[in-house]
C-alpha cells in the first residue's frame, strides 16, 4: 500500500481540513514525525469526537470529561482510526497544533518542524493491525517525499514531552511499526 502527496495532502486519505494551524516557520518544512493517541471520551473509539474537536465542532456538554478540554483548540495532520482509515486535517505542509509545549533533541516548538498522527486508541488497549499497516503505510510515503525526515526522526508525544503526555502509550508495538517501515527487499 502506497500513497502519494499532493501540495501537502495525502491522496488517498479522507480530507477534513481543522481550522487551527498556521504557517510554519520561513525555510522550516517536516523534519519529525510525532505519533500520538486519542480518544474521545477516552477509551471509546469509532464515534465522531475527535473530528469535531480537531474542527471546532465538539459539543462541549455531550459527555461530563469533555469540561476538562472546553474551549481547546488542536488539530494534527492525521487519524488513524482503529479500521486503518487515514484521515486529514492539515496540510502538511503546514503547522498542526497537536505537539504543545515540548522540545526534541535541544529544539523547542515541536509543531514548527514536525507531523503529527494521531492513532485512536489510548494507553491501555491494544492497537489494531489495520492501524500498524496504514500508519507504516503513511510513514513511509512521509519519509519518501520529505528528505529531512528518517526512521530516525520519529518520536512519541511522550518522547517530546516527558512527564507531561505518555502516549502513544505502552501498548504501541515500536519494534513492529520500524520493522514496517522497510518494504521487504528493501536494502536501505
Amino acid at each position: 500500500m502506497g500513497y502519494t502527496i499532493s501540495k501537502g495532502w495525502l491522496q488517498g486519505a479522507r480530507r477534513v481540513p481543522s481550522p487551527n494551524f498556521g504557517a510554519r516557520p520561513s525555510g522550516v518544512g517536516p523534519e519529525l514525525i510525532v505519533i500520538h493517541s486519542i480518544s474521545l471520551p477516552p477509551g471509546c473509539f469509532g464515534g465522531p469526537e475527535v473530528e469535531q474537536l480537531f474542527t471546532n465542532c465538539l459539543d462541549w456538554d455531550a459527555d461530563p470529561w469533555f469540561a476538562q478540554i472546553r474551549g481547546l483548540e488542536v488539530s494534527a495532520h492525521f487519524l488513524v482510526r482503529r479500521c486503518g482509515e487515514l484521515v486529514q486535517f492539515v496540510s502538511v505542509d503546514d503547522r498542526a497544533w497537536h505537539a504543545g509545549v515540548s522540545r526534541w533533541q535541544g529544539r523547542d516548538n515541536c509543531n514548527d518542524f514536525s507531523i503529527g498522527i494521531e492513532l485512536e486508541g489510548c494507553d491501555e488497549f491494544p492497537y489494531s493491525d489495520a492501524q500498524y499497516e496504514s500508519l507504516a503505510a503513511l510513514s513511509r510515503t512521509l519519509l519518501g517525499y520529505y528528505p529531512l525526515l528518517g526512521p530516525e526522526r520519529v518520536a512519541g508525544h511522550c518522547d517530546i514531552a516527558p512527564g507531561r503526555k505518555t502516549d502513544p502509550g505502552p501498548t504501541f508495538d515500536w519494534p513492529r511499526y520500524r520493522a514496517g517501515l522497510v518494504l521487504p527487499g528493501d536494502t536501505g
